[in-house]
């Protein structure tokens, strides 16, 4: 089984947050999670917003960057490339979901990638990227 995450799935297992437990709970399972380019930079955006917000130091920020840096070299996270059909793809999902749904450019990225890599689960704790991801048929279930 593959699952892709978004970033609020991967920032919750390096920040304390109300979804932490449940992220916890979630890599339990010992499943292969895919993260791409695109999970690595908002987890940097996200760590040091954290930072200018006053909420993390910066001992604090490099404590996680490294602790999700030495998971990906021990294998947690498999890495895996954006194939190029998901610019395209996200197009398509906010042309044809925006105005319902009222996606945002990042959470029709982030369920194209899915889309895209033919992930079977998509993992994700925003609630407006799930509701975008089921409306396409992603299973978005722990």
């Amino acid at each position: 089984m593959n699952i892709y995450a978004d970033s609020s799935f991967i920032v919750s297992n390096y920040i304390q947050d109300t979804h932490s437990t449940e992220a916890n709970r979630r890599m339990g399972q010992g499943l292969p999670i895919w993260i791409t380019p695109l999970n690595r930079a908002e987890l940097a955006n996200v760590l040091h917003q954290y930072a200018f917000r006053g909420q993390l130091s910066a001992f604090e920020v490099q404590r996680a960057w490294d602790e999700f840096n030495q998971d990906s070299g021990q294998g947690v996270w498999t890495r895996i490339d954006l194939p190029e059909t998901t610019w395209e793809s996200s197009i398509i999902l906010a042309q044809k979901h925006g105005p319902t749904l009222g996606v945002r450019t990042l959470d029709s990225l982030h369920v194209a990638c899915a889309l895209e890599l033919k992930a079977q689960r998509f993992w994700t704790f925003d609630d407006r990227q799930a509701r975008l991801a089921e409306a396409v048929g992603l299973d978005t279930s722990a």
